[in-house]
This record gives structure tokens, sequence and C-alpha cells, in this order.
């Protein structure tokens, strides 16, 4: 009997609490290219899931955003990414889903509250398996320093001339530079510049579509235009702009040095910290006065199961959360201009964030157009995009240079569907 209670007492005091240790300390890691958002899961987004699981570590792990898709992808296959991979839209993550990368999330608790629309992004083409959870999508435009503009004496344009004859004013000033941009990192040229204006050009899901079907091209004139007002941006961009770092741009207009910056709604949340100004935006110029105006609302950010990660059930639970109206309402406000995917309605607080959102119910919505089916293929469509941007701007090469040398590029080994 001695022993027996002995043994108890060693199971007790030992082994259970080794047990529950083990059950308290599931560590998992968010692979991500979000470096801008690292102060805000730490201090907000993390505390909120860990105060109702505390039996769970989170580690916000981003890098660069440049570095980020072939270095997921390395990890991925070297068995040493993180439980939770942040998901780029469309058909980076769908190819690591079909390498058995990404898990399927079809029977998690909460994907229901997608539409399907929401999940478009993060869904195979049959649309029969989901492997991420959509958390939002983000609006392009130009944010702008309000006292600038007051100083200058020019309004918000509206139309093409309207916008270089504001750039010209700030030019001839001299007080600020009228656009903050670089081309050193390439993608702001095509991310913030080609994807931002074209859809007025193209005509947004009509051109998009129009292309992956084949019946257009990337030399036709409505591609085109877009780089050859890319071009007009050159005597605007200040000294030395093909050596300026995006982080370098950031760090210009929020220092109060420049007029306007070419957007995503992504930097909401760290200018809003930064910059001492107040801020306003606005939507893609029209070419004339009248003509409809497209916008891109892109899919952008979601979150995605490592199928071969070591705390599947903790990332699963970590994934129900952020598939909540909780975690909606909470992303939403803490990074304003991220915009909630989740079905659930979200009220924002954020006055620059619903500028941005407000333009949905004037213009019409696309993606963009290097994003899915036209982007799958080497070169990758994307990663060109960037690339030509850049040179446009830079002068290096012509508008119809760039758009012949993207096209070449796709048809090399794409194939419109019959």
């Amino acid at each position: 009997m001695t022993r027996i209670l002995k043994g108890m007492l060693f199971a007790t005091t030992v082994l259970a609490p080794a047990g529950m240790a083990s059950a308290q300390t599931a560590q998992l890691t968010i692979e991500s290219w979000r470096n801008d958002d690292l102060s805000i899961w730490q201090e907000k987004i993390i505390p909120a899931f860990q105060a109702k699981n505390p039996g769970i570590k989170v580690t916000f792990a981003p890098m660069a955003p440049t570095e980020y898709n072939s270095a997921v992808n390395a990890k991925l296959e070297a068995g040493t990414a993180g439980d939770l991979i942040t998901c780029r839209p469309f058909d980076l993550s769908l190819a690591m889903f079909q390498k058995g990368q990404l898990a399927s999330l079809n029977d998690l608790p909460g994907i229901s509250n997608f539409s399907d629309v929401a999940k478009s992004a993060w869904t195979t083409d049959d649309g029969k398996t989901t492997f991420c959870v959509p958390m939002a999508s983000v609006i392009h435009g130009f944010i702008y320093n309000k006292k600038a503009f007051e100083e200058a004496g020019v309004k918000v344009p509206k139309t093409e001339d309207e916008f270089f004859a504001v750039l010209e004013k700030f030019k001839k000033d001299g007080n600020y530079i009228p656009l903050a941009m670089g081309t050193k990192d390439q993608w702001e040229a095509a991310t913030m510049g080609y994807y931002n204006i074209g859809p007025n050009d193209w005509k947004g899901e009509e051109g998009r579509k129009a292309l992956i079907a084949g019946k257009e091209k990337l030399t036709d004139p409505q591609w085109v235009e877009p780089y050859k007002t890319l071009a007009r941006w050159k005597p605007y961009l200040g000294d030395g702009f093909e050596a300026q770092t995006y982080p370098d741009s950031q760090n210009l207009f929020t220092l109060g040095r420049a007029a306007i910056y070419p957007a995503g709604s992504w930097e909401i949340a760290p200018f809003k910290a930064q910059a001492d100004f107040e801020m306003g935006a606005f939507p893609p110029p029209v070419r004339k006065a009248g003509d409809t105006c497209y916008i891109s609302d892109h899919n952008d950010i979601g979150l995605g199961l490592n199928a071969k990660g070591k705390n599947p059930e903790a990332a699963k639970k970590f994934l129900a959360w952020v598939a909540s109206p909780e975690f909606a309402e909470l992303y939403a406000n803490a990074l304003p201009g991220f915009f909630s995917l989740n079905s659930t309605a979200v009220k924002m607080n954020d006055a620059l964030a619903q500028e941005f959102v407000s333009w949905r119910q004037d213009c019409k919505t696309t993606i963009r157009p290097s994003a899915a089916i036209v982007g799958r293929g080497q070169p990758n469509l994307d990663l060109e995009m960037w690339r030509v941007s850049a040179n446009v701007i830079n002068g290096t090469e012509t508008p119809d240079q760039a758009a012949a040398e993207t096209q070449k590029g796709l048809d090399s080994w794409y194939k419109p569907a019959k």
C-alpha cells in the first residue's frame, strides 16, 4: 500500500504538473510580411487572445515584404516555418496549398462567417476548399497633407489634369516634394502606381477578366496608358528617388516634407502614429470629369495553418478566434485601413479609414490584375510588373516596351482557356 501511495504521489507531483506545463506552453509563431504591424500585434491583438487562452503563447514574427514570398516558401520546404502562415491573396497561397504546405480549413469553426467573395482569394478554383481565414482587404488611393494643400491653395484633384496641376503647383512653390515615392524597392511602383491608377483605364474587373480570358492583352491601349501616366510622375518625385526605399518614402511624408503619398490604406495606422499633421485621402483621379471611377479594393491578407506545424490544435484555436466577430472588430480598429472581410458589420472609429472605404459607394471595385490565374507562371507577372513600372518611372524603359515585355512573359507560359 505504501508503494502504491508513493507511486500515486509521484504521479500527481511530477508527472501531472509536467503534463500540465506542456499543455500550458503551446508555442505559436505567425509568419508575416507586415513588419509595420509588429507593435500592434504585440500590444493589442495577441494580448486579447492570450487573455482568454493563457495556455498558448503567440509570437508575431514579420520579415521584410520584399523577402516574404521566397523566405516563407524556403521555411515551409525546410520544415522550419511557424504554425501560422500569413497568406498573400490568390495564386501564391494557392500554390502553397497545392504543395501540401497549407491545410484545409473547411471544418474550422467560424469559417462560415465569410462570404464566397471574401474567401475567393484563398479558395481552390473549384470552390471546394478554403485554406486561409480571410482577414482584410486594402484600398488603393492617395493620402495627402492637408496643411500642405491649404498652404499651396490647391484642392483635392478629381481628374488627371487637376492631379498634375496640383503636382506642378507644389513643384513650383518648392516647399514640399509633390509625390513621396521611390523606385529602389520596385514593388511600390506597381502596387501604389500601376495597380492604383490603372483600373480607371482597363475598367476594373471588366479588363482584368478579359485579360484572363485572352480577349485583351497587356499591349492594348488601356493597359499601356497607366504606364504613360506613371512616366509623367518622374519630375515630381524629388531628387534621388531612384535610390529611395519604401521606408524612406514613408519618412518623407510623415515628417511633413511631401504633399502627396501614393498609398494603400495599410499606411493609415503607421502614418497616424508618426505624422503630426492632419491627413486626407482621395481616389485615383479619372481621365475626365464624369468618367466612372474604379478603385483597387484588394483581398489582401489571410491567415493559414502550416500543414506540418508542431502545434496544430493550438493553431486551429487561434484561427477560429481570427474568424470571429471579436477579432474582426479588434483588427479593423487596431489597424485602420485593413477592412474586415467578416460578414459581421464592423464599426470603424478612424476618420481616414472611413474616407477610404466611402469610395466603395461611388466607384466600382476590382483587385490587382496580376493576382489571380495570370500570376501563376514564370516569369511571375506580379514581379515583372514591379520591375517594369519602376523602369518606366525611372525613364529606362518606355511604356510600350514595358507592356510588350510583360505580355511576352505572359505568352511564354499562359494559354487562356477556350
